[in-house]
């Protein structure tokens, strides 16, 4: 799939979509931002992260992957939105390529993935992922387990994306009923930069009730955000929902919210 140019403050940008945890290319937020972004004649990039096989996978192997992405845009910017686990490696590739990514969309991003009881699995099985030296973990897009080598959970402690320093606008949308990510993380996360907006919502953690309420609707916030509209538009299109933080110069909260899939 071709990089797509997005016109914003005069330069050209590609919007990237990076999927979570087993997951892929085909979920059901590809194929909605793919919907919304196509309304204004852009293309979503989803790269498979699981390639070559996600009985490899690792956030270092995925870091790379995107690292090519971007790379292959040429001198363009990019906006990343990342779900789940998306949301981490995106927090990650916003430092590690900084001058290739200019924004974040953030969708229950697990910013405390790998710390002690934020993780895949609790600490005893952990204990026997490291003995047998690999798990099976249920691939939603192949609706069947898959295998997973220990390697993911040992690089995955190489990472930290809750004290990753991020300096690109960001907006992320969390929900308060997420049994995946705590919500609190998510907004001390926020609440730490001044440059990333958070919404939080009553919502799960796949985030796609409003969407299905709003999907006749034109110009969300996150397809708004994505495609890096002037500062005056986003302020007229901010989200609704129960509150937002660090949502400008002094990190005032104002009222916002906004909820996708």
């Amino acid at each position: 799939m071709p990089a797509l140019a997005v016109k914003a403050h005069g330069r050209a940008r590609a919007v990237f979509y990076l999927h979570g945890f087993a997951s892929s290319p085909k979920s059901t937020k590809v194929a909605y931002f793919s919907d919304r972004l196509r309304d204004h004649g852009i293309e979503l990039r989803c790269p498979d992260l699981n390639r070559p096989d996600f009985s490899t996978l690792t956030l270092t192997r995925m870091l790379g992957q995107l690292g090519d992405e971007l790379a292959g845009v040429g001198p363009d910017r990019a906006a990343l939105i990342g779900s789940s686990l998306g949301g981490t490696l995106a927090i990650l590739a916003a430092a590690q390529f900084e001058p290739q990514v200019d924004r974040l969309v953030l969708l229950a991003p697990a910013v405390m993935f790998a710390k002690p009881g934020h993780h895949l699995l609790p600490p005893e099985r952990i204990d026997e992922w490291r003995r047998r030296g690999t798990m099976p973990f249920l691939h939603y897009a192949h609706g069947a387990e898959r295998d997973l080598d220990v390697e993911f959970y040992e690089d995955s402690l190489r990472h930290d994306a809750f004290n990753t320093e991020i300096h690109q606008p960001s907006l992320v949308f969390q929900g308060t009923r997420d049994a995946s990510v705590d919500y609190r993380t998510v907004e001390a996360f926020a609440k730490a930069r001044p440059d990333v907006t958070l919404a939080l919502l009553d919502d799960d953690h796949v985030l796609i009730r409003r969407a299905r309420l709003s999907s006749g609707a034109r110009g969300s916030a996150i397809d708004v955000h994505a495609r890096g509209c002037d500062d005056d538009d986003s302020r007229r299109r901010r989200p609704r929902g129960r509150r937002l933080h660090g949502a400008g110069p002094a990190g005032r909260g104002v009222r916002g919210g906004c909820r996708c899939r």
